[in-house]
Parts: structure tokens; C-alpha cells; sequence
């Protein structure tokens, strides 16, 4: 193969391409492990059953920043200490 100016382009292109589904596959990898670290994780029916509201209402939680959560492959999960402690700051303010 004769490499040429087209040719260096469509490897770099191609190699550039391969860098940024490589840094995809790593980014969802280390959102997995800082999602786990060692804690049980619920998903968003477990947390419908749990605190009694609408998936409307839990997305609402989410976007306000109320409740944290990660995402894994295009589904929410939470960590059970950080849903304890936002049942536990919810108490707290209607006191």
C-alpha cells in the first residue's frame, strides 16, 4: 500500500475513531466503578415502590440535583446510601 496524503488522512481518521470509542468504553467503565463503590444500587422502579412517587417525579428529583444518581448503558441506578440520606434530608426540612 502506498501511502499517500489521502490515505494518511483515512488511517488518521480511522485511528481517531477508534480513540474516541475507546475513551466511551473507559468513561462508562469508571462511571461504574464510582457508582458502585461497594454500595447496593436500585434503579428507578426500586425507587418508585420505595418512595411512593411517579417516574415523572423521581426524574424531577434528578434534574434538580436532589438525588444523586449514575447512569449505565442509558439507565439511572442509585446508591442506597445516597437514597437514605435524601429520605433523611426530606424529613429534615418539614420539621
Amino acid at each position: 500500500m502506498e501511502i499517500n496524503k489521502e490515505n494518511l488522512e483515512s488511517i488518521i481518521d480511522r485511528l481517531f475513531e477508534k480513540l474516541e470509542e475507546t475513551d466511551k468504553k473507559m468513561d462508562r467503565l469508571l462511571n461504574h466503578d464510582a457508582c458502585l463503590r461497594g454500595d447496593e444500587l436500585l434503579d428507578n422502579q426500586d425507587l418508585i415502590g420505595m418512595l411512593k412517587v411517579s417516574h415523572r417525579t423521581l426524574q424531577r428529583y434528578r434534574t434538580n440535583g436532589k438525588l444523586p444518581y449514575c447512569n449505565m448503558n442509558g439507565k439511572s441506578f442509585y446508591r442506597l446510601t445516597d437514597v437514605t440520606k435524601f429520605i433523611d434530608d426530606q424529613f429534615m426540612g418539614i420539621k
